[in-house]
């Protein structure tokens, strides 16, 4: 398996990628230099951890208004969500002390003997993302035993008639159930087809087949049954293995099992060929029933509930465009402009869900009908809880093209973000990004650590700080290496084959 390498630092640190690029063209920003605007990034970085470590060390995330920890009830009774989140980020942004610091809590405080009710999805994208990918990073086998420890607990909720999982884990017992607010006891496409890059990587690590078995039986399931308008729809019955309703959605419920589909190619070193068919057929059935262009000219993903379309798009969706800018290379050779061009008009249309908000920050969902566009019209779709989907396109598509609007756009949400999410002990989501008048909801999400500062990051350093050829990020942003084999290892694999 590719593993990366890299020298020491003073520290002992095994870098296993450059956190010292030379220097990209500079971005339009008053005037820093590309130095300190990365050293914006990791003050940034540094302040929110340093009020998390102050006042919520050991909690999953912190209230920075009320100054104390958040617990939650998404993780089964695992702790520190906001320091497996961090690991990666702290390390790959240099933050040594800090880094050492929760490498030390991982070490002496993370109990995975929980017995408590916890999300499958939400525990492995940030506890065995944020695992793995410190394995891969630095190469301390003590990442590794933990997140081989957690894996085997996730195990038990495949134990259904289709081995599709159910969304809910008791971590201690094994027993799982369905979501209550989930249709019929359906389990949630997004949910359950956002495990195959970690689980992959578990039986790469462990040397156990059964990871992988368990998402491979998924896919299998999933190419058996019909899908209508050859959509995938969000809900599935882990008992019957049909779908319980159509409603489909690029967005939240949806969003991450296609994102799965393409990265799965992309890190099987292009060798997942059933990823690849699976992704360029569901691309192809969302352009002919999802993509739609708006009076205005904006491209945006709407939603199809029985063949009526919802003419809305969730800020979760917007990280297809970054989704759609690493899938065009390995399509059909004539539509590869085609994707680039597609890819560029949803992230416009994102932009401009930040830019026609007073805050310049967008809301968690907009909308193509009533007159208004790239708007939220309903109150309760206003707020921004410090989302990274936006940035993460920028990202890509800076990485893609290098067009310095996208360096740009990502400077204006960083301003953005210090002016109205910043507070005194840290950052927090908004109620209303549309009045400047600022009302907070008093949660740093540990995923503005481990995502959205990331790929702030990653968008103004240079392209070999974990090139996109050699590492895949999860959902999460945690980087798992592209796993590459010699051709000693393909002709075993295929001798034990023959003779099997």
């Amino acid at each position: 398996m590719f593993l990366p390498t890299g020298v020491r630092d003073s520290s002992g640190i095994n870098r296993g990628v450059s956190t010292t690029p030379p220097p990209p063209p500079p971005v339009t920003d008053g005037g820093l230099s590309r130095w300190n605007q990365l050293s914006r990034w990791k003050k940034m970085m540094k302040f929110s951890w340093d009020n998390y470590k102050r006042y919520a060390w050991g909690k999953n995330e912190l209230r920075p208004l009320t100054r104390n920890g958040h617990i939650g009830n998404m993780f089964g009774g695992l702790r520190g969500a906001s320091i497996i989140d961090s690991l990666d980020t702290l390390y790959i942004m240099g933050l040594t002390e800090e880094y050492n610091d929760a490498k030390e809590w991982v070490q002496t405080s993370l109990d995975l003997n929980s017995n408590g009710e916890a999300s499958l999805f939400e525990v492995n994208i940030r506890y065995v993302g944020g695992l793995l990918a410190a394995y891969y990073l630095t190469g301390e086998e003590m990442y590794k035993n933990k997140v081989l420890e957690l894996g085997e607990k996730l195990l038990p909720a495949f134990n259904t008639p289709t081995g599709i999982p159910r969304g809910v884990i008791n971590l201690g017992s094994g027993t799982s159930w369905s979501w209550g607010w989930a249709s019929a006891g359906s389990s949630i496409l997004a949910e359950f087809g956002t495990l195959h890059l970690e689980f992959v990587h578990l039986s790469e690590l462990s040397g156990n087949p059964v990871y992988t078995e368990k998402v491979m039986n998924i896919r299998k399931l999933l190419n058996k049954i019909e899908k209508p308008h050859g959509l995938y729809p969000n809900f599935l019955s882990p008992v019957s293995g049909n779908w319980v309703q159509h409603h489909v959605s690029i967005g939240g419920l949806g969003d991450s099992f296609y994102e799965y589909l393409i990265k799965s190619y992309l890190m099987s070193d292009k060798t997942d060929g059933e990823a690849k068919k699976m992704y360029y057929g569901a691309m192809e059935a969302i352009e002919a029933n999802l993509v739609q262009k708006s009076p205005g000219g904006l491209t945006y993903m709407a939603e199809w509930r029985g063949g009526i379309l919802d003419h809305k798009m969730g800020h979760l969706a917007c990280f297809s465009g970054g989704m759609i800018g690493i899938g065009a290379d390995d399509g059909a050779p004539e539509k590869r402009q085609h994707f680039l061009d597609l890819a560029a008009e949803i992230t416009h249309t994102c932009h401009e869900s930040y830019t026609r908000s007073a805050t310049k920050l967008g809301p968690e969902a907009f909308r193509f009908d009533g007159g208004g566009e790239a708007t939220a019209t309903r109150l309760s779709d206003r707020y921004y809880i410090l989302r990274p989907e936006v940035i993460e396109s920028y990202m890509y598509m800076w990485r893609l093209t290098h067009d310095p609007k996208y360096r740009e756009w990502g400077w204006e949400a960083v301003e953005a973000l210090e002016q109205h999410c910043r507070v005194e002990s840290g950052f927090s989501g908004i109620r209303d990004v549309y009045t400047m008048t600022a009302s907070h909801d008093n949660m740093q999400q540990s995923f503005f650590l481990s995502e959205t500062l990331k790929y702030l990051y990653l968008l103004f350093s240079d392209d070999d700080l974990l090139p996109l050829e050699d590492w895949v990020f999860n959902t999460e942003a945690h980087p798992l290496p592209v796993i590459r084999r010699s051709c000693a290892q393909d002709e075993a694999t295929q001798d034990k084959t023959s003779s099997e």
